[in-house]
């Protein structure tokens, strides 16, 4: 599956004079990047986008990355294949690290389906700064939800290469956590993130919050 990509040459790192570190100190909060993986239907987008929301509203700088946006532009080039796949969240991967290195907390919402990628994703960023999230729905309830008819096409042999039918989905084996959004309730499951982040120093506590305030 693997595949070599080239290697530019003749190129030379530029150390920005603004650093990372200025920048969180600046926002209030660490970079990070926050990976929602699982199943087309699972929730990731939807999730993520309510973690956004809950972030933004306690004064966090934000961005998501969603997985038929960026095949907009970005990665309009790829189709499906599995190497198209490995290449599409390289891709992504590389834009998140930039996004977390300004100081930014970024959320992806892409299938990801498989481990080596995530993996090699959490491997050009330094520990603590990859927060894998597994939005672990059952299929059934996935192709309940199939409002783009994906689910369906897939099942008739009319679209290949479709994750969980036509194509492999790797579950995370080790990832930081894991969210039932198929029978979670989506505020609980926001809940779960934020406290993810809090447990990694990403964000403060909302204890700490209220006590800077009370002392300010």
């Amino acid at each position: 599956m693997t595949t070599q990509l080239p290697v530019s040459t003749n190129v030379v790192w530029h150390h920005a004079t603004v650093t990372r570190v200025q920048r969180e100190a600046q926002n209030g909060h660490r970079g990070a990047i926050l990976w929602f993986t699982g199943l087309s239907g699972s929730g990731k987008s939807t999730l993520a986008h309510a973690v956004e929301a809950m972030l933004h509203h306690r004064g966090c700088r934000t961005f998501v990355l969603d997985g038929d946006n960026v095949r907009h532009g970005l990665c309009k080039d790829l189709g499906f294949s599995a190497q198209d796949r490995q290449e599409n969240i390289r891709r992504i991967g590389e834009t998140a690290k930039i996004f977390m290195e300004a100081g930014i907390i970024v959320l992806t919402a892409f299938i990801s389906p498989y481990c080596a990628d995530r993996q090699r994703v959490r491997g050009i960023v330094q520990p603590g700064d990859f927060i894998e999230i597994y939005c672990n729905t059952p299929i059934e309830i996935c192709e309940s939800r199939d409002v783009k008819g994906f689910y369906k096409k897939a099942r008739a042999g009319q679209l290949a290469e479709f994750t969980g039918i036509t194509s492999p989905y790797e579950a995370p084996e080790n990832c930081e956590l894991t969210v039932h959004t198929g029978t979670t309730n989506l505020d609980v499951c926001v809940q779960q993130v934020i406290d993810k982040m809090t447990q990694h120093g990403i964000i403060a506590s909302e204890d700490s919050i209220r006590k800077r305030s009370k002392r300010a």
